[in-house]
């Protein structure tokens, strides 16, 4: 059914269609108006059984998903930013248990300082958790991976985390085609726990493990990371055949058969990238844009194939490891060594921190400087240089040079001057 509908709610929407039996979040922004449409949808009685738990914090909420999860009740839950943060010694032992829940993060900057705005820096900090994480382009995929999810997750009892990019996509209105129940029935059977406690037939669930088995342990998280690798693809193409349209997967190339400049990015930058790409290509500029849906297990081998007649390889960073480099680069340089091949250049432009525009001019700009060699292998789009520099002069000019966050806002005019 195609409607007008904001992000969040179409979200709420598709996880309902999941007939999930018990829901549990602590409200933050941006990831509230997602779990206040499920609790109202089961209030109404919208959810059968389902039942919704009101819990003290992010940290409880990942808890009670567990342990719903290993009693065999299909759980879902969300969060976003410092949410995420506050709950990931949860976070790892659903993964290190082996628990199939789904939880949307709506991709917010993690502070100090305080930032409720749109990057990716709250889902690269577990990702290496043993989650899986699937990124939304835009919110007809932010619906359709949730269904993808629950299947992924049950098929292989490893948690799914689907990326939401928060506000640009959650609070967004766009036009959703809503499957009917019965297309999610057909695609999604009921939960079959692979492991369940059972007080008729009991077992440990979480027992301690010591050097003897851990590495072991840790390598057979990391295969079924691979068994996910080599199932989503097939998976999307069911999904494709039973909603007529196509979903998830690892790779999504755009004007790719004769590029040079090839652009990779995640999440719903990936839209602005090929407006960009179609005005630059009207100049004659061979450029092409690969989107990322998976990026937990990481599509090496698919990234590598499609990036195979590039010359060069721009990638748009909307987190970075501090004093180090570029995340999703670091994972694409490494890939395209193993291919064996002779891999194309690769940059890494960090865009988009705490929600600062990317916008379609200064992505032509960038990608112009790329496709002439003049890029950097490392550099920021949009950076502030001359802000920094007062900074770091004011800094070496007197020990209580006071809090950079808030000397550069008053730099910019936007917060008041010092007291006193």
């Amino acid at each position: 059914m195609l409607t007008q509908i904001e992000g969040s709610r179409a979200v709420a929407e598709a996880v309902g269609l999941c007939r999930p039996e018990v829901v549990c979040a602590y409200p933050i922004s941006p990831q509230t108006h997602i779990i206040e449409a499920v609790g109202a949808m089961v209030k109404a009685g919208r959810l059968g059984s389902c039942e919704f738990i009101n819990v003290e914090s992010e940290f409880a909420a990942m808890s009670v998903s567990i342990g719903a999860s290993a009693m065999g009740a299909r759980a879902y839950t969300a969060t976003a930013s410092q949410g995420l943060l506050f709950m990931t010694e949860a976070v790892y032992n659903a993964a290190g248990l082996g628990l199939p829940i789904v939880m949307t993060v709506a991709n917010r900057a993690i502070g100090a300082p305080i930032n409720i705005w749109n990057d990716h820096s709250d889902a690269m900090s577990v990702r290496d958790s043993g989650w899986i994480q699937l990124f939304a382009e835009t919110n007809q995929e932010a619906a359709d991976l949730h269904i993808l999810a629950f299947r992924l997750a049950e098929e292989l009892s490893v948690p799914v985390m689907v990326c939401v990019d928060g506000f640009v996509l959650t609070h967004a209105v766009e036009r959703v085609d809503l499957p009917e129940q019965e297309q999610v029935d057909s695609f999604l059977p009921p939960f079959e726990p692979r492991q369940v406690l059972d007080p008729d037939d009991p077992v440990t669930i979480g027992a301690m493990v010591g050097p003897e088995a851990f590495t072991e342990v840790r390598y057979l998280a990391h295969a079924l990371q691979l068994q996910a690798l080599a199932r989503i693809p097939s998976l999307a193409a069911e999904f494709a055949a039973a909603f007529g349209r196509r979903s998830g997967g690892l790779v999504h190339p755009y004007r790719m058969e004769d590029a040079e400049t090839v652009v990779l990015a995640l999440g719903s930058v990936l839209g602005t990238l090929k407006d960009a790409v179609d005005s630059l290509r009207e100049e004659g500029r061979r450029l092409g844009v690969l989107g990322v849906s998976t990026f937990r297990p990481f599509p090496a081998a698919a990234i590598a194939e499609a990036l195979s007649g590039a010359r060069r390889v721009v990638v748009i960073e909307k987190a970075f490891s501090i004093g180090g480099h570029g995340i999703l680069g670091a994972d694409v340089a490494l890939a395209l060594g193993r291919s064996g091949r002779q891999g194309p250049r690769v940059h890494d432009v960090v865009a988009g921190l705490g929600g600062r525009p990317i916008t379609e001019a200064s992505l032509r700009r960038m990608l112009a400087e790329a496709s002439e060699g003049r890029l950097p292998d490392f550099t920021f789009l949009d950076l502030d240089r001359g802000l920094v520099e007062r900074e770091l002069r004011r800094m070496d000019a007197t020990r209580r040079s006071g809090p950079s966050a808030e000397n550069l806002l008053r730099d910019l005019g936007v917060a008041s001057t010092r007291i006193g």
